[in-house]
């Protein structure tokens, strides 16, 4: 990482547990998206799913914004 304006890098060691924590908990959090969007969507009937679902399966892979936009908009209600 190299901090903006400073020429410097600084290396994972260096940062605070609390600077630690934050990438890794949104990390975690994309993850746990992803799997859950990818699981539904493997266990969905394609009848059940707005468009095809090898384009969803695509459209999950972008982070945080794929799974958050296949259960608002993949999912037939």
């Amino acid at each position: 990482m190299t901090r903006i304006g400073t020429g410097r890098s600084t290396r994972w060691k260096d940062l605070t547990p609390g600077r630690q924590t934050a990438p890794l908990t949104l990390a975690c959090v994309q993850v746990s998206l992803a799997a859950t969007a990818w699981a539904d969507l493997a266990l969905r009937p394609a009848e059940e799913v707005n468009g095809s679902k090898g384009k969803w399966a695509a459209v999950i892979a972008v982070n945080f914004v794929g799974p958050v936009l296949y259960f608002r908009r993949g999912i037939r209600r």
